[in-house]
């Protein structure tokens, strides 16, 4: 590699076309200049300049290499410019968090792209544990997850609480919600579905309730948008957080069950440590924020 220091020394004696001068707006002695010039040289095995008396004059190579010089200042002013710009609607972001809440972010997030062409936004839904390994090893830039992570390198910041809720079909309205209920009609399972049931259920049922292996299961759903989709039809039940069934667009046949002790899951933003935050991720942070409020439960 071409060292950058003699590059930019030697570019700046053929502006300047005077030693001392190079010198002086390098901040350097006129013997530093000419043994950046003899090392420039040296690494390429020609002679740069043709010197006459005081003044000198290129050679074929060092006209070449002063080009590069040039050339390489303008594409360090431009990489400049490029970090330092802070435009928010420029760019790419990238955001991991559950289905059900990217259910309810994404929505939101359209208006945004509709109005900068070029800004882009990646939304994944993902696991937990996908979210903090993607968010350490550089792949998101944010992620929302419900338990704190115990990482030296990622921040969390608390969102709030986000209710788990019991859906049942609009037309359970007035039924004593029992266990046996519950398993009479079955629950409508997806990939979260069991650990919600065990967070849930036996602190409302906590006689009955045996374990999540123990349900009687009506049948399972792996896309989120899908899953309240059999119980507004009136086929079973199921849990999910608030987030999804703000989310469907069914909502008006759906119920919540009032139960005697409600559970919530806390929502967290994380980031990783000393990430300065650009104008983009700080808009894209207060969208997640208001999201996260029209679901919190105090």
């Amino acid at each position: 590699m071409i060292n950058a220091t003699w590059l930019e020394t030697f570019t700046t004696l053929c502006e300047t076309e005077h030693f001392t001068q190079a010198a002086k707006r390098l901040n350097m002695t006129q013997p530093g200049v000419s043994q950046h010039l003899r090392k420039l040289e040296q690494y390429f095995g020609y002679p740069l300049i043709s010197q006459d008396g005081k003044s000198f004059s290129l050679t074929q190579q060092g006209d070449a290499i002063f080009a590069l010089g040039l050339s390489r200042r303008r594409e360090e002013k431009q990489l400049r410019e490029t970090i330092e710009a802070d435009d928010p609607n420029i760019g790419e972001i990238r955001l991991a968090c559950s289905g059900s809440f990217a259910m309810l972010l994404y929505p939101k997030l359209l208006p945004w792209m509709n109005t900068a062409p070029n800004l882009r936004i990646d939304l994944e839904a993902a696991p937990q544990t996908n979210i903090l390994s993607g968010l350490i090893a550089g792949d998101y830039d944010l992620g929302v997850v419900s338990e704190k992570p115990n990482h030296s390198r990622i921040k969390a910041q608390a969102l709030g609480r986000e209710e788990l809720c019991l859906l049942l079909p609009k037309s359970a309205i007035g039924i004593n919600i029992t266990y046996a209920e519950l398993q009479r009609r079955g629950l409508v399972a997806h990939p979260d579905a069991y650990a919600f049931a065990d967070k849930l259920l036996p602190l409302n049922f906590p006689n009955e309730y045996l374990g999540s292996n123990a349900l009687r299961i009506r049948g399972y759903i792996n896309q989120i948008g899908q899953i309240p989709t059999p119980v507004a039809a009136g086929i079973g039940y199921t849990i999910l957080p608030r987030s999804g069934l703000e989310a469907f667009p069914h909502s008006k046949q759906l119920m919540v069950a009032k139960l005697d002790t409600p559970q919530s899951q806390n929502l967290w933003l994380i980031s990783r440590k000393g990430r300065v935050m650009s104008s983009k991720l700080k808009r894209l942070i207060q969208t997640i924020t208001e999201t996260a409020e029209q679901i919190t439960t105090i």
